[in-house]
């Protein structure tokens, strides 16, 4: 993903900042414990498509 992207991108729901798990491709909010899909190299921002973090998994 552009780093340039990665700044500027935040949760679509509390608008927090998110953290990049390359290997996993996804983008994650600490504060909602979402994780945001990426896709070909483009961030899905949907609320339906993101999956909840399990309460054991590393935020």
């Amino acid at each position: 993903m552009d780093p340039k992207l990665l700044e500027i991108l935040v949760c679509p729901l509390c608008k927090g900042p998110l953290v990049h798990r390359r290997e996993a491709r996804e983008l994650v909010c600490r504060a909602d414990r979402l994780a945001f899909p990426v896709r070909d190299d483009i961030p899905v921002m949907l609320e339906e498509e993101a999956r909840k973090l399990a309460p054991e998994e590393e935020a």
